[in-house]
């Protein structure tokens, strides 16, 4: 799709949307980022699952994978509200036994350094991680933790440091802990962790969708027209 129809696309869109909400969209995609991504492995309780969906939309972060080995992952309205309808969540499901090994690859391709969250003591913190290239943060199933085949496939382990008798964070609150550090760390360093541009406005045109209830529906007449437009 080129820049002229993209830009076609928004216009027709933003006359169903007021100014003042085209602005939010605006300002809210100027923090988004896919320099770091989220990865659950086998996470079975919906609403653990559900409240780091929700951290990662209110951190920024665009992107989390599910894996889903031994566990459906299941939306937890409550929990979520509406979050995931603002991120991109990619479900890692085709496989009978093991979605974690293509995951990771896949990641790997794309340039990501695989980030195993462990909380056994000994070794780097998750404040100690070098941030400069991308960052895929993992963490597991909230009794075994990760995988023996995720483990494996990781770049590095890293922990968040605990100071009490308790042997682990919960698993959205180790994710808020460590996705909060990581993103703050990286706001305020020489990284260029924003969109690029073609990504940034395709993502502002699924914003403008769903902006509206019948957003959605708009955009794909319009797209329908547009495919029976003379070149």
């Amino acid at each position: 799709m080129n820049e002229d129809i993209q830009q076609n696309i928004i216009d027709y869109l933003s006359g169903f949307i007021n100014e003042e909400r085209r602005e939010r969209l605006q300002q809210v995609l100027r923090e988004r980022t896919r320099h770091i991504t989220v990865v659950l492995e086998d996470v079975y309780q919906p609403q653990n699952a559900s409240a780091v969906i929700r951290t990662c939309e209110c951190l920024g972060i665009q992107e989390l994978h599910i894996i889903e080995n031994l566990y459906e992952y299941r939306l937890n309205p409550a929990v979520v509200q509406g979050s995931s309808k603002w991120i991109d969540l990619v479900k890692h499901n085709r496989e009978d036994e093991d979605n974690t090994r293509p995951c990771i690859e896949e990641l790997k391709q794309r340039g990501y350094r695989i980030v195993a969250m462990d909380p056994a003591p000994g070794g780097k913190t998750v404040d100690q991680l070098d941030i400069g290239g991308k960052l895929a943060i993992c963490f597991g199933s909230e009794e075994p933790g990760l995988s023996a085949t995720l483990q494996a496939l990781a770049d590095e382990t890293v922990r968040i440091p605990i100071h009490g008798f308790t042997r682990s964070y919960n698993l959205s609150v180790s994710a808020g802990i460590s996705l909060y550090t990581l993103v703050t760390a990286l706001k305020n360093s020489g990284v260029d962790w924003q969109l690029d541009e073609r990504d940034a406005t395709g993502l502002y045109i699924r914003w403008l969708a769903r902006s509206t209830p019948s957003g959605e529906s708009l955009l794909e007449e319009y797209l329908k027209q547009l495919e029976g437009m003379p070149p």
